[in-house]
């Protein structure tokens, strides 16, 4: 390939190239460095590629998607440059080999691990695809094995650039040829296929795009098939000693150039800046860091001339039910509302209480005020909060997966932990442990499928774990096995609940109208969001637990796809009231938890133009204040009437080089903010856990760990402190960082 510009010195943009490139789908891939040492993979691309119409305006939007995603299982996006005379992009360099070279090299790989790779190029799309991209070029090639599973790059410059564009329907057809090659060693003969994913794999093939699972469906498959993960590394040990050479030559390459020269000269305004938000209020605009986007606070919840919400106003309280809007109701007057305090993000590196260091990376945490549950795939230990010392005797429950965006297999209650876990004699178990001594109150098997005959026809996998007012639940998908997928049938959730006290079942409910759950921290009403496809009406819906989940009132939503994700709840419940993103997935909307009434909402929007999508919402434990992450902002109202208190807003870039983003702005899921009694914890892009005083806003102080796994550290709050796992360490720090 020619690289323009690069000959002399083997550079492409600031990035010097080390060693020969690779041929990945018209592109060559590079492992490159910067003038700091840092590892990165370059992608250059033919210039006479680039010459096709509408290709660079094609690669500069997606670049701008993928600078805001990331997985466990995504090279994500360090810099790109779509102007170049060949242009480029970067993403960060991962140590690993090629599909094509392991299975060419050392043959099909087994059963085990096919169900990785399966699970991870699954997980890996799910991400891309619910950000409304594809990939494009999922083959052999472009998968690389790490010691932690497979990875593809973010951003697929053949999905990204193709005119007409691929759909995601053609990205789980790439990723079930992939795995076939994987499992035929180089072939295409679906008999190479075992049994686990013969069914799964084949319906990616199927010629009819419409009838190939999604992205999301094969992930739950996996997961509801409730096979063991495999014992130690994934990989042959063949393949892991040639990752090691791999690895080491790379590093000699590194340490054997002499001095790179200077990066060239960038053009004045070149790159992607971050756009600052400005707060709009009724009583002026508040300037949060310069840039041209707006945030504005509407309490009219009909669109302006032009299909855009305009106009400033207050915070909307209506009285009558949620979605009857009185034509002629008055707007609140605008004058009614003051600015809140808003906060640039800024704060000292935390001081570490206590630091341990195990045998086993932990895949979950949970904490009370004096103790801390630590899970691994090998067992459970309990640590002193206060001291980080062993409290009790380890069990031998584990839970290999952990939690992630789609499962949370941890609770804690009134004295209890609750561990969704295997053991080695027993697999799909609901356990409880006491906190003042490690003991196992009770523990339960959780029938994981629902046999049909001589076959089973359904099975339950387990997302997500709640405890509260004396009851245990378990919410998660039922997948049918009747050899049948469409991206426009919506799936099937349920909600089990089991006596705290004994582990007894007491009820189970299911339906398309169960997807997402929210169990709040008190009281008998639970909150589902439905599983409606895109582009059709969804709901949120009441579950009586007093009535043994009884349906109760519904609220319908316009635009679902918020809810899509099952596990970690997307909506909050504060003080009597439940709380979600309502509208365009742009407003707040708070109704009365025994009624569905309305209370208020508020609307978020963006004044240039940009639409503005709000993350889940959390509110402090007390319930008197709710937090809403919209992007680089995170907000505090009053949970009573939605008046803003402060606003406190991220700066600098995240991990891929775009804007800074709250983790919980994305709507993707998982443990990302969570509160104590005076503080707010939240992660940002960046991978740092802030600590922010939940009075003024401001942050207390800020925690980064350097060496963290790609997919970030696991946390959780117990108390005053706040625990953090990452790879065989665990730290704790007090809330106020002292």
């Amino acid at each position: 390939m020619d690289l323009p510009g690069a000959e002399r010195n083997r550079r492409v943009g600031p990035y010097a190239l080390l060693g020969s490139g690779r041929t990945v789908g018209g592109s060559e891939h590079f492992a490159a460095r910067t003038d700091e040492g840092s590892l990165v993979t370059v992608t250059v691309v033919e210039a006479e590629a680039a010459t096709a119409p509408g290709f660079r305006d094609r690669l500069r939007a997606a670049v701008e998607v993928a600078r805001g995603l990331s997985g466990a299982f995504l090279a994500p996006l360090v810099d790109a440059d779509a102007d170049a005379p060949a242009p480029w992009v970067a993403t960060r360099f991962t140590s690993a080999l090629s599909l094509r070279h392991a299975v060419d090299r050392h043959g099909a790989l087994a059963e085990p691990a096919l169900r990785v790779l399966a699970d991870g190029l699954a997980r890996a799309l799910a991400v891309l695809h619910g950000a409304g991209t594809v990939h494009g070029e999922v083959d052999p090639d472009s998968v690389l094995l790490t010691m932690d599973g497979p990875r593809i790059g973010v951003l697929g410059v053949a999905g990204a650039t193709a005119s007409p564009a691929p759909s995601p329907a053609d990205d789980l057809f790439d990723l079930g040829s992939t795995v076939l090659f994987a499992a035929s060693g180089g072939g295409q003969d679906t008999d190479a296929l075992p049994a686990s994913l013969h069914e799964v794999i084949g319906g990616c093939l199927y010629p009819e795009p419409s009838d190939r699972p999604t992205a999301e469906q094969l992930v739950d498959y996996l997961e509801h098939q409730g096979l063991p993960a495999p014992e130690g590394g994934w990989l042959p040990s063949a393949v892991t000693a040639d990752m090691a050479a791999a690895a080491a030559s790379v590093g000699s390459a590194r340490a054997a150039r002499g001095p790179v020269p200077p990066p060239p000269v960038r053009a004045p305004g070149a790159g992607v800046s971050r756009r600052s938000l400005i707060i709009s209020l009724a009583g002026g605009a508040v300037v949060l860091g310069g840039g041209a986007a707006a945030l504005a606070f509407s309490g009219d919840p009909a669109p302006a001339p032009g299909g855009r919400a305009g106009g400033l106003g207050t915070t909307a309280r209506p009285t009558r039910p949620s979605g009857v809007r009185s034509p002629s109701a008055p707007s609140p007057s605008a004058t009614s509302a003051g600015v809140p305090e808003q906060v640039v993000l800024a704060g000292p590196d935390a001081a570490k209480a206590w630091s341990r260091t195990g045998k086993r990376a932990p895949s979950c945490l949970e904490a009370s005020d004096e103790v801390v549950m630590v899970v691994t795939d090998e067992a459970t230990s309990f640590m002193k909060a206060a001291s980080g010392d062993r409290a009790f005797d380890a069990l031998n429950a584990r839970n290999g997966f952990g939690a992630n965006t789609g499962t949370h297999p941890t609770a804690h209650a009134d004295g209890v932990f609750y561990l969704l876990c295997d053991t080695p004699g027993r697999y799909g178990l609901l356990a409880a442990f006491d906190t003042t001594d490690g003991k196992v109150k009770w523990a339960v098997s959780l029938d994981a499928s629902d046999p049909g005959g001589a076959k089973i026809v359904s099975n339950y996998g387990r997302q997500y774990l709640a405890a509260s007012g004396g009851t245990v639940y378990v919410c998660g998908v039922v997948r049918e096995y009747d050899g049948k997928f469409s991206v426009h049938d919506p799936t099937t959730g349920y909600i089990r609940a089991f006596a705290a006290t004994t582990g007894k079942k007491l009820w189970q409910v299911q339906g398309t109208d169960i997807n997402n759950v929210l169990v709040p921290s008190s009281g008998s009403r639970l909150l589902a969001a439905s599983a409606i496809p895109a582009k059709q009406p969804g709901r949120i819906q009441m579950i009586d637990a007093g009535r043994k989940g009884a349906r109760g009132w519904k609220v319908p939503l316009r635009y679902p796809s918020s809810y899509y994700s099952t596990g970690w709840p997307l909506t909050s419940y504060a003080d009597g009231h439940f709380l979600f993103a309502g509208g365009k997935g742009d407003t707040l909307s708070v109704v009365d938890a025994a009624t569905g009434t309305e209370k208020w909402h508020q609307r978020f929007e963006a004044k240039n133009g940009d639409r503005v999508s709000m993350g889940a919402p959390f509110s402090s434990l007390d319930g008197a204040t709710v937090y809403v992450p919209v992007g680089s902002e995170l907000v505090a109202l009053a949970t009573a009437d939605g008046t803003p208190r402060w606003i406190a807003t991220l700066d600098g870039a995240g991990e891929t080089g775009g804007a800074n983003l709250f983790k919980a702005s994305l709507g993707l899921g998982g443990r990302h903010a969570q509160c104590s009694a005076d503080t707010v914890f939240a992660t940002d892009s960046a991978k740092t856990l802030w600590a922010i005083d939940a009075a003024t806003g401001r942050a207390r102080w800020k925690y980064s760990d350097p060496s963290q796994p790609d997919v970030g550290f696991r946390w959780t709050v117990g108390g005053d402190r706040v625990f953090i796992a990452s790879h065989l360490t665990v730290t704790a720090i007090a809330a106020h960082g002292r």
